[in-house]
């Protein structure tokens, strides 16, 4: 892991402490806010520090960009050490789920303002606030079947519990949603224009209590995009099998039949082994509580280092942007249950345990 006391290139985050409120302000906006290894060990090392400072009665997590809140973890550099150093690529998704582990344990008020994309490891630090305030701009996507991996940073833990299907439509297919199907689905607790993300910082730093501090600010979003799609979702959803999906989509009839022919398209250029793994994972993940389904990431995250179509996925659209991935298996109906049976299997080495929440928090970790 980084160490936190080194200076991060061109100032990628930064900690202010504004009255009773400390602000970490996310600023690699040339990279949309993409969180290094050493970005987020400056953040697992402030919290604690937050935790036990008596002036501190908040903490705001902010952006930079108008663009994004952060587009997720930088995958490549992950994928460059998976390459060249096995240890050090386990280490960085241990300490990235530690991060999301000690962010929902933590005890006192996160505001998370969110104005722009939140995709991947920025869904991980940010979801696990107390408070997630989305402006007009915000958009939610968790795309990781698109690049060979699975949604990771516990988000299934969420994703398995939303109504309808949703959490498994978004999961495998890596769509975008806005602020309404967002605050609809919990994935917000407060919809508040971007213009006034200030006054709340203002408020919280002359520690106005947080509730009512955002609740009289809080506007309705209205009906989500996804509103007159539900049943739809939830019809073809809802197969056991992502072949079944797929067929089930492919087979609309009707005023939808477009979009869920389209959906199905998609579906086909992912990853057939991260759909496999991500179906299993977020129907898995209802029966299990975080801290378990961040430990099963932990497992999952070391198979897909070990195999191939990560590294494929980052080089196809990230690294050589030819956006087209050679998958193996190439197709979802070649990942038999034996391989499905491995991934989830236990770690025979490096194992990940984290601690309860009650350790956690009598440690003020």
């Amino acid at each position: 892991m980084a160490d936190p006391s080194e200076p991060i290139p061109a100032a990628d985050i930064r900690l202010e402490h504004n009255g009773s409120a400390a602000v970490i302000t996310l600023q690699r906006t040339r990279a949309l806010n993409a969180l290094t290894i050493a970005m987020r060990a400056r953040l697992a090392s402030w919290f604690p520090a937050f935790s036990r400072d008596p002036n501190t009665y908040a903490v705001v997590i902010q952006s930079a960009s108008p663009k994004a809140f952060s587009a997720g973890s930088d995958v490549r550099e992950v994928a460059t050490l998976g390459r060249t150093s096995m240890i050090a690529a386990r280490q960085a998704f241990a300490d990235e789920y530690a991060l999301n582990w000690r962010l929902e344990c933590f005890s006192k008020p996160t505001v998370s303002l969110i104005d722009g994309m939140v995709m991947g490891g920025g869904v991980g630090i940010s979801l696990y606030g107390t408070h997630r305030v989305a402006g007009e701009g915000y958009r939610f996507a968790m795309p990781e079947t698109k690049i060979g991996l699975f949604p990771d940073v516990g988000v299934c833990h969420a994703l398995s519990r939303m109504p309808d299907e949703m959490g498994v439509y978004l999961g495998l297919t890596g769509r975008t949603i806005g602020r309404a199907d967002a605050y609809a689905l919990g994935l917000v607790t407060h919809c508040i224009p971007a213009a006034q993300h200030t006054a709340i910082i203002d408020g919280l730093a002359e520690t106005e209590p947080v509730d009512p501090l955002l609740d009289d600010r809080h506007t309705d979003p209205g009906p989500g995009e996804h509103q007159d799609k539900r049943d739809l979702i939830s019809r073809c959803f809802s197969a056991q099998s992502v072949p079944e999906i797929m067929s089930r989509l492919q087979s609309e009839a009707g005023k939808d039949a477009e979009w869920a022919h389209a959906v199905a398209a998609e579906l086909r250029e992912r990853s057939p082994l991260s759909l496999a793994i991500t179906l299993r994972h977020i129907r898995d993940s209802k029966s299990l509580d975080l801290r378990q389904v961040l430990e099963t990431d932990y497992r999952l995250a070391c198979r897909f280092l070990e195999d191939h179509d990560f590294y494929e996925g980052v080089r196809a659209l990230i690294i050589d942007k030819d956006n087209a991935p050679k998958w193996q298996p190439e197709h979802v109906s070649r990942v038999g249950s034996e391989i499905i049976k491995h991934y989830f299997a236990p770690l025979s080495d490096h194992a990940f345990s984290l601690p309860s929440r009650t350790e956690m928090q009598a440690m003020r970790a």
